[in-house]
């Protein structure tokens, strides 16, 4: 094996001779096995070093793992730790064997132990280690949330007493540091990450406090721990803000980052005094190193072809537009991998950073130390770029660098908050930037927003009425086959009929028709209208439209994000 992979690295992969001698002999030296030495060491990505294995030990590799379900037996009899510690989750069972995931090739040890504790021969499976660790995260969702431990470890502690008091005198300090607070609030985060929850909403009322996630958009009450813990949890979560904690009278933001099993989340923290107490919203960003695709977001194929045209392009300024949380950061990321080369330079200046980005340089906007948008970018013309991304163009002086960089020969990305493509142009020119400035700098606008996926588990038929297709302009001939899917709601979709997110798009090429018309301060609204007429726009509902007719969303969902088509 040593010899075959030390010839693989040296013809195929062109490394050198000594580099490889040194690995050899350092992982020799150590005891390291020879797959984690190689990841290590940077000579191979995961991927690559997972599939070379897999040819050599004839196993199969699996690259994504999302359309396997929960193995309910293996949540059963294999600890979360040990799955976790060891990388390990199960596929399916064929033959009587249960095929495990595993990132880790050569370690033989937990294999063997993962046999004793389900009674059943093993199959292993190569995949990578952020495929598994978000089917482990599925596998335990169904796990007791709060536990009787925490709940008994509150009571022995006197927090649940019917007569305790957080007053000024109290020093609440000691408080949020106390063992059961800090494991309710642990609680708390690792079960919104189980759930795959963006936000927690910490909402206090007059007689109760409530914790709700928010869940591919929606908001769901989940856990409603005593009123008497208010100033404890959130005292905590400041804590872990690096907050004032004695300031409860004036809005806070902070930030924090935590490991939950093998996933390391950034969080970022708000808090506002209201008239029962503080309120506190948090917003929850896993770092990985995920690669995400145009296609995988949910780019329909024409879209995707014409929007990768401008990403071909050495300069201009490439836009996304949508509200906060409608993924426009992760289309950027998904847009840059897609031109991710060597011999590019990329650099961007995020806020935060959300993705790591193999062979790109990434910065934080850092306001408090004076690193906003604006200074980042001015210095990064100095950095000899080919590509930048900027987070967001928040002001004049953000846009005015933007634009220049994009006329002195750099692409450029960036976002916007507008509602759709064509109030995009018109939104700079609203921010203070010469119409004939922006006709000449931005080449593409794609406003994106987030419809929530039908739920595979529940997924059925059923045959729609005229009145519900009247909304859309639709007759009951445009139906394929003449029926449409939606969910009829399971444990699995907690009832709601959908599971996950999907992305609708509005593609908006800067055709010169289009430059005349910034330059002319036409009406966002009538771009749009030749836009469509021309043939070159499909807006967020059309594509909306279009991915319900193929099963993947609903009217009904298309109906609450866009807005109907008036032209």
């Amino acid at each position: 094996m040593t010899r075959t992979l030390a010839r693989y690295l040296v013809e195929e992969r062109g490394v050198r001779q000594d580099k490889v001698d040194n690995l050899l002999n350092k992982a020799k030296e150590s005891g390291e096995k020879l797959d984690s030495a190689l990841v290590e060491s940077g000579l191979l990505g995961e991927s690559e070093m997972l599939q070379f294995f897999a040819e050599q030990l004839g196993l199969p590799y699996e690259g994504d793992l999302s359309q396997y379900k929960p193995h309910p037996k293996f949540a059963e009899n294999v600890p979360v730790g040990f799955a976790r510690n060891y990388n390990l989750v199960a596929l399916d069972e064929v033959g009587g064997s249960v095929r495990v995931a595993t990132c880790r090739p050569l370690d033989l040890y937990p294999m063997d132990e993962l046999a004793s504790l389900l009674h059943k021969p093993i199959e292993p499976v190569l995949a990578p280690r952020v495929e598994i660790s978000e089917l482990i995260n599925k596998t335990y969702a169904q796990k007791s949330e709060m536990s009787d431990e925490v709940e008994n470890e509150l009571e022995q502690a006197g927090m649940l007493d019917s007569d305790i008091e957080f007053d000024e005198k109290t020093d609440i300090l000691n408080i949020a540091t106390a063992a059961p607070i800090i494991k309710l609030v642990n609680t708390i985060f690792s079960q919104s990450l189980r759930m795959r929850a963006s936000d927690i909403h910490i909402q206090p009322s007059e007689h109760k406090l409530q914790v709700r996630y928010r869940v591919d958009g929606v908001l769901y009450d989940v856990m409603t721990p005593s009123k008497k813990l208010q100033d404890a949890i959130v005292a905590r979560i400041k804590v872990m803000g690096k907050m004032d904690i004695a300031e409860r009278r004036l809005p806070q933001d902070g930030r924090a980052s935590v490991k939950m099993g093998d996933a390391e989340i950034d969080l970022r923290i708000s808090t506002v005094p209201t008239n029962f107490g503080e309120r506190v919203v948090i917003r929850l960003l896993e770092k990985n190193n995920k690669q995400f695709h145009l296609a995988d977001i949910g780019f329909m194929p024409d879209n995707e072809e014409m929007f990768n045209t401008y990403l071909e392009y050495s300069n201009g300024i490439i836009l996304l537009t949508g509200p906060t949380g409608s993924g426009k950061t992760t289309t950027l990321y998904a847009a840059i991998g897609n031109i991710n080369r060597p011999d590019i330079n990329i650099l961007t200046i995020e806020d935060p950073i959300e993705y790591q980005m193999p062979g790109a340089s990434q910065v934080e906007v850092n306001e408090k130390k004076g690193l906003t948008f604006a200074k980042a970018l001015r210095s990064f013309v100095r950095q000899d770029p080919d590509v930048i991304l900027v987070g967001e163009i928040r002001d004049l002086e953000t846009a005015h660098i933007a634009i220049q960089s994009a006329l002195t020969g750099h692409l450029v990305f960036s976002t916007l908050h507008t509602n759709d493509a064509p109030s995009t142009v018109t939104r700079l020119v609203d921010l203070g930037v010469e119409p004939f400035l922006v006709s000449s700098s931005v080449i593409c606008v794609a406003a994106q927003r987030l419809v929530r996926r039908i739920c595979k588990e529940c997924k059925s038929q059923y045959v729609p009425d005229e009145r519900e297709l009247r909304g859309f302009d639709l007759t009951i001939r445009d139906i394929p086959d003449g029926h449409l899917w939606h969910g009829r709601g399971c444990e699995a979709c907690f009832k709601t009929g959908y599971t996950g997110r999907t992305a609708i798009h509005e593609v908006m090429p800067i055709t010169e028709h289009i430059k005349q018309q910034i330059v002319d301060k036409v009406a966002a609204g009538e771009i749009k209208r030749d836009a469509v007429k021309s043939g070159g726009l499909r807006t967020l509902r059309m594509d909306g439209i279009r991915k319900a007719l193929l099963g993947q969303t609903t009217l009904e969902e298309i109906a609450t994000i866009t807005q109907r088509d008036t032209f």
